[in-house]
């Protein structure tokens, strides 16, 4: 078991704090007017931001903590502190110290898990920004960091005590920056809020960003099953400027201080636009209540990508940005896997083929009867044919996963696996409505 304990005995003096940021004209105050009412005794008000470095190569994890920070947001339902999805490559478990009880669970994926399964990891080690945010406590919690294993168990990395308060856990060290309610009027504690972080838009182009994201969340609610939620869901624009249009792009030898640090050729592949960056990206983020933060790049360039509960990162103008970016947040938001196989990929054997992969679309066969097969109908044999007869029936279909065999998808053609799909699957669907109402839980 890799394990390294930190413990803090700390004071902290001061409150939280009644910044005020502009959201549609309204001033909003973060700590009374969008957090939930008589949430359960063990957290107060706000986020609890835990930030981490993960290093290693293609064998070793180490986790190290680098800050704690107090944010004014948490709009998470009080009624889904528990994780019931077990989804992720990694887990956060946070109990009270006082008695053991676990009070807060959640799971993620990260860029690091990812390059661990790309052959540079083989040679050398790196290391990789992680953030972490859960309710914040208001007595002493421990909170433990596992990593799930090749061979699907779990082994921690870091354990924490954390006592709010700690007059080290950092207060206002984000930029301010302006927010609007682009659409949406729920209230956070009761929805699904997506925050759009602007990313390579000029300080003078706000007005196409924020009609930009506007353009994307009526796509989006467009699509099922997010259209059967679309009173339910909530889309913030957090109106970041850069310096210079655009994102970072090696290739093109084009470097630029944005605030997410959006990059192509993340993981050495040109289209795989994402960040490495995850405590920059979380600054800006800060500035409004979200459960899943997206960027949003002023890019006519194809690329993008998705981590599950980390990040969301699309295009704004290339003719398939709104296909992708949906694909994106599948996995971002419901942790779905690719189902898509013979594209160029960073990734060597993704998926151990005796273990059953994690996420809900995809199956080694080692035990489907934890995923779709309650939805099959009798006639459908297993494995099922990539045959006329079934395009449109629910199967079990080899490829997925990166790999044309031993790795098996639920539908011929679904938004998991082309951009010219119809759209979402009913197992995806079905999982991202799944996820979808754990947010809605009050």
């Amino acid at each position: 078991m890799r394990k390294f304990l930190v413990l803090f005995a700390l004071v902290f003096v001061c409150g939280p704090g009644k910044a005020v940021f502009p959201m549609n004209g309204v001033s909003l105050q973060p700590d009374t007017a969008v957090l939930m009412p008589d949430t359960a005794a063990w957290f107060g008000q706000g986020a609890l931001r835990m930030d981490l470095v993960l290093a290693g190569d293609q064998s070793r994890t180490k986790a190290y903590l680098d800050e704690l920070y107090y944010e004014p947001y948490w709009s998470g339902s009080p009624s889904s502190m528990i994780d019931s999805l077990g989804f992720g490559s990694f887990r956060v478990k946070v109990f009270r110290q006082a008695t053991g009880e676990l009070v807060y669970s959640n799971g993620f994926g990260t860029l690091f898990q990812e390059w661990q399964t790309t052959p540079e990891a083989r040679v050398i080690s790196r290391a990789f920004d992680q953030v972490i945010r859960m309710p914040f406590p208001a007595e002493t919690v421990r909170v433990d960091i596992l990593e799930r294993m090749r061979d699907g168990s779990f082994s921690s990395v870091i354990e924490v005590e954390v006592d709010p308060n700690s007059m080290f856990i950092r207060r206002n060290h984000f930029t301010p920056y302006p927010v609007t309610r682009v659409a949406g009027n729920g209230d956070p504690a009761r929805s699904l809020d997506l925050v759009f972080v602007a990313e390579g838009y000029l300080e003078g182009q706000m007005e196409k960003f924020r009609s930009d994201v506007r353009d994307m969340a009526e796509y989006i609610l467009s699509q099922q099953p997010f259209e059967s939620y679309r009173d339910h869901i909530n889309f913030w624009a957090v109106e970041s400027p850069s310096p210079a249009e655009g994102p970072s792009n090696p290739g093109q030898g084009f470097y630029n201080r944005t605030p997410a640090g959006t990059t192509y050729y993340s993981l050495g592949l040109d289209r795989y636009l994402t960040t490495a960056r995850h405590g920059q990206l979380m600054d800006a983020a800060a500035n409004a209540p979200g459960d899943v933060v997206c960027v949003l790049v002023n890019t006519t360039q194809y690329g993008g990508g998705g981590i599950y509960n980390a990040h969301i990162v699309g295009t704004a103008d290339h003719p398939w940005s709104k296909v992708v970016f949906i694909h994106e947040i599948g996995h971002g938001l419901a942790g779905l896997g690719d189902e898509y196989f013979g594209s160029e990929v960073a990734y060597e054997d993704f998926y151990p083929l005796d273990v059953e992969p994690w996420e809900a679309n995809l199956t080694t066969l080692v035990d489907f009867e934890s995923k779709w097969k309650d939805l099959l109908d009798n006639d459908i044999p297993v494995p099922t044919p990539a045959e006329e007869s079934y395009l449109d029936r629910l199967g079990v279909f080899e490829g997925g996963g990166y790999t044309s065999e031993g790795v098996y998808r639920p539908y011929i053609h679904c938004r998991m696996r082309s951009n010219a799909a119809p759209g979402f699957c009913p197992v995806c669907q079905k999982t991202i409505s799944r996820v979808i109402e754990t947010y809605l839980r009050y």
